[in-house]
């Protein structure tokens, strides 16, 4: 069993795997789809569970900085809903604040290109979502 970490943008999904033991999280992928149109990840998240034994989804909820809930945050809980009733797995909102800015600080620290930086970001900010949950259930 591994948890799948989801970093959802209006045009693209950063996906990260953990590992089975439930300790590490790696970047997987950056999905891209027409703006909005959640509807089409549908199948593609469902293959990534079938391939990889799936049990749980972490979905970055995106806060506002003073805990309140903007216009992407009211998305991503729709979105949530919309994997739920789909795919009839439990998903987990984790706060995401500062993961982006994490992501690109670590690229920056690494050299990475800005062209590379911007293809990576997603995956990365998944990683870290992910990473940020299982740490969590790990002190528990």
């Amino acid at each position: 069993m591994r948890y799948l970490g989801l970093d959802l943008g209006t045009k693209t999904l950063g996906v990260a795997l953990s590992d089975i033991t439930l300790t590490i999280a790696s970047s997987y992928k950056t999905i891209n789809f027409n703006e909005s149109d959640y509807n089409s990840l549908i199948p593609i998240i469902d293959d990534l569970i079938k391939e990889f034994n799936i049990s749980k989804i972490i979905l970055g909820l995106p806060k506002n900085m003073n805990n309140s809930l903007g216009e992407r945050a009211e998305t991503t809980i729709e979105f949530k809903k919309l994997l739920e009733d789909n795919l009839k797995i439990e998903v987990i909102l984790q706060d995401e604040r500062l993961s982006t800015v994490e992501a690109t600080n670590y690229m920056l620290e690494s050299d990475i290109s800005r062209k590379k930086r911007k293809k990576k970001i997603d995956a990365l900010a998944a990683t870290i979502i992910l990473q940020t949950y299982l740490n969590k259930e790990r002190v528990k």
